[in-house]
């Protein structure tokens, strides 16, 4: 058993160092959100069960603290997008094989420059740092926030969430790693779409299609993942398995519902947010979609919310640009879907509730007004 060390860094080249001292002397990690308040803070560490804590100031311990078996080399939260996060723990091995598996995807005739911009805390930021630390790439540091010039001071890699996308010019990148919320329907050429969570070591299907050594399947509409990279077990609880369409009981049930047609993954969203509105199913991320194609929409976000007559309602939660169209909106949505995907209930909101890597709180919607 060993000890579980925090790192308390910024996103930076500090961080970087004190990752490398994890992996030199095979010390279990976490890194801490820094955004947090206090009480956040502790019940965080909490479920994560850190048993001491790494800062630019030095060392302190953490009295709540668990160990972790030898070989575990990650414990991170979920993103806390569907539910209360949960602690997932991964290997040393699983860390190097989705260093390597990407690594392998990605790279050019050179080993990849990439540019860190990502929360660490999340697994598609910390990865893009493992891939340097467990693989042949190299980082370029610079403001998260300077994503423009990147490629102009030698970048050559850039993972991203949808947000960040949209207001800078990622042109000068050879790839750009696209993940968290839906995609938008148009992407510039260097653009590859992710699929993955932490429970699979970040992402393992691009554009569509699974890594080398990844299997995807979907088994009664919910896509089932098994692969090197994937979760030993959360913190609290062993890894759920499933059987999969080789007979295997080796799957992992992502709650991700979609298909697979010869070979290409196609992603719905999460199973437990599906709307059933009047005996019709509805797709939050289709109408989100949609939506999102509104001159003056800014975000959106859809939630199904209980009713006496239709079971649920569909309920529209928009950030505009100050102005209200609701005629267009459920217009757009009964042309583009049908008449049971017009909502019942637009509100404009301020923003909407997003974990750090961009996917919606959507267990949070039903509180906005």
């Amino acid at each position: 058993m060993r000890s579980l060390l925090a790192l308390d860094f910024p996103l930076g080249p500090e961080l970087e160092s004190a990752l490398r001292e994890c992996v030199d002397t095979e010390q279990a990690f976490c890194v801490l959100d820094q955004r947090l308040s206090p009480r956040r803070r502790v019940e965080e560490l909490e479920l994560l069960g850190t048993t001491a804590i790494l800062d630019p100031t030095g060392r302190s311990t953490f009295a709540s603290g668990r160990s972790v078996e030898n070989d575990i080399g990650l414990v991170m939260l979920t993103s806390g997008s569907s539910g209360p996060p949960k602690a997932a723990q991964l290997s040393w091995d699983a860390l190097r094989a989705s260093a390597e598996i990407t690594q392998a995807t990605l790279r050019g005739e050179n080993p990849p420059v990439w540019y860190p911009c990502l929360p660490a805390n999340h697994i598609g930021g910390l990865a893009v740092l493992l891939r340097a630390i467990l693989s042949d790439a190299t980082l370029l540091w610079g403001d998260a926030d300077q994503l423009d010039d990147a490629a102009a001071r030698g970048a050559t890699h850039v993972a991203v969430v949808r947000t960040q996308l949209a207001r800078h010019d990622l042109s000068g990148f050879a790839k750009v790693l696209l993940g968290g919320a839906r995609p938008p329907a148009k992407l510039p050429e260097n653009v590859v779409t992710t699929w993955g969570m932490t429970e699979t070591g970040s992402g393992v299907v691009y554009d569509g299609y699974a890594l080398a050594g990844v299997d995807v399947a979907s088994v009664d509409g919910e896509l089932i993942v098994r692969a090197p990279t994937l979760f030993t077990a959360y913190r609290d609880s062993p890894r759920p398995c499933c059987t999969g369409p080789d007979g295997r009981h080796d799957w992992f049930p992502t709650g991700d519902a979609g298909g697979v047609v010869d070979g290409r993954v196609s992603v719905r969203g999460r199973s437990g947010f599906i709307i059933n509105t009047g005996g019709e199913k509805l797709w939050p991320e289709d109408l989100e979609a949609v939506l999102s194609t509104l001159e003056g929409v800014r975000d959106v976000a859809v939630t199904g919310v209980d009713d006496r007559e239709w079971g649920q309602r569909v309920v529209a939660l928009v950030v505009s640009d100050g102005r209200t169209f609701d005629g267009e909106i459920r217009a757009l949505a009964g042309e583009r879907i049908g008449p049971w995907a017009r909502p019942k209930e637009i509100r404009y909101v301020a923003a909407i509730p997003r974990t750090g890597n961009g996917k919606i709180r959507r267990s949070e919607l039903g509180d906005l007004s």
